[in-house]
């Protein structure tokens, strides 16, 4: 006798759409077949997401929730000092998006097209910049950082870091200079922002 199939869970759709995504690419890739990989009807899917919209922009921010997640993590555990804290930070969203584009450039592609679709990229980009912001407040509150305005600040790290993390830069991430570069720019802001 089988055992009878894994209860149908938004997390196996999203699991199941991001095999489809790599698979076919976002142009060619279906409802109908994810609900193929999972066993199912379309019909059950849409009970769980009610678009192929919905249903994109979920696994968007799947996606994108990971490496918040990650620097979260940075932000709340680390007993570093702010700047100390500031650099993990940059590096760690640095490796993770270059890893997004080497270790599955197919998926990283498919992300790419979703992100222009999607407006999950804006919630992430401001939770990004407002951890930035608290990062920044942290080292101010300490004497380490000498900022006027945390926001600003924050927003231009963001900005000027854009090379080591926005995916329209990806191609350079696999350059040999990439690291010696993202030191540098870690290190004049680091130095712009201390007290």
């Amino acid at each position: 006798m089988t055992p009878p199939p894994d209860p149908l869970t938004p997390e196996r759709i999203l699991e199941a759409t991001e095999d489809v995504l790599r698979r076919y690419g976002p142009a060619k890739a279906t409802v109908v077949d994810v609900a193929r990989v999972l066993g199912v009807s379309h019909g059950s899917v849409y009970r769980h997401f009610r678009t192929k919209a919905a249903l994109r922009e979920a696994v968007t921010g799947r996606w994108l929730t990971r490496t918040e997640l990650a620097l979260t993590e940075i932000l709340h555990a680390s007993a570093q000092p702010a700047p100390a804290k500031l650099r993990q930070w940059l590096e760690a969203l640095f490796e993770a998006k270059r890893h997004k584009a080497g270790d599955d450039p197919e998926l990283f592609a498919t992300y790419e097209v979703l992100m222009g679709e999607s407006t999950v990229v804006e919630e992430h980009i401001r939770e990004l910049v407002g951890q930035l912001r608290e990062m920044i407040e942290e080292g101010v509150a300490d004497g380490q950082f000498a900022v006027d305005d945390p926001a600003a600040a924050a927003q231009a790290v963001f900005d000027a870091t854009a090379r080591f993390h926005d995916p329209a830069y990806a191609a350079d991430w696999q350059k040999p200079a990439i690291v010696a570069e993202f030191t540098a720019v870690s290190d004049l802001l680091l130095r712009g922002l201390r007290a």
